[in-house]
């Protein structure tokens, strides 16, 4: 579903509105997803290349690898669950709306742990690094 078909008119039903809602709250998880793909990159490669010598610790780097088969198995199971919510419109009955109402729960459920132990990780990771960067005292106004 693309975002104009995602406008909530006053004639909605409460199961349309709910679909609606859904396919909005999706398309944020993968894009949020997406910005942690990048962020993940970018973390591992200042680990690969800046903390290996600061930190004698691999276990970091580790985890932000598995994290990032992690990140990518969601946002693709994610992106596969946007195609087939294709089939919403055809529901004819609440048995099936209610299945694609649970479906979803199921996926915000994976999305809101995958965010949790992310979070954690990268506070781990921040606590480890603490104290270990020499920052640069610049100048604004570059002189």
């Amino acid at each position: 579903m693309k975002t104009l078909l995602t406008e909530i008119y006053e004639h909605d039903t409460d199961v349309d509105v709910t679909h609606k809602i859904n396919t909005i709250e999706l398309e944020n998880w993968i894009n949020h997803l997406k910005y942690i793909k990048k962020e993940l990159k970018n973390l591992i490669g200042l680990y690969s290349k800046d903390l290996t010598n600061r930190i004698n610790d691999q276990v970091v780097l580790q985890k932000f690898q598995k994290k990032e088969i992690e990140n990518d198995t969601l946002l693709n199971a994610l992106y596969n669950y946007m195609n087939s919510r294709k089939g919403i419109s055809e529901c004819e009955d609440t048995q099936c709306d209610l299945a694609y109402i649970n479906e979803h729960e199921s996926y915000r459920r994976s999305y809101l742990y995958h965010l949790d132990k992310y979070r954690r990780l990268k506070d781990d990771f921040f606590k480890k690094v603490k104290g270990k960067f020499n920052l640069l005292n610049i100048n604004p106004s570059g002189l």
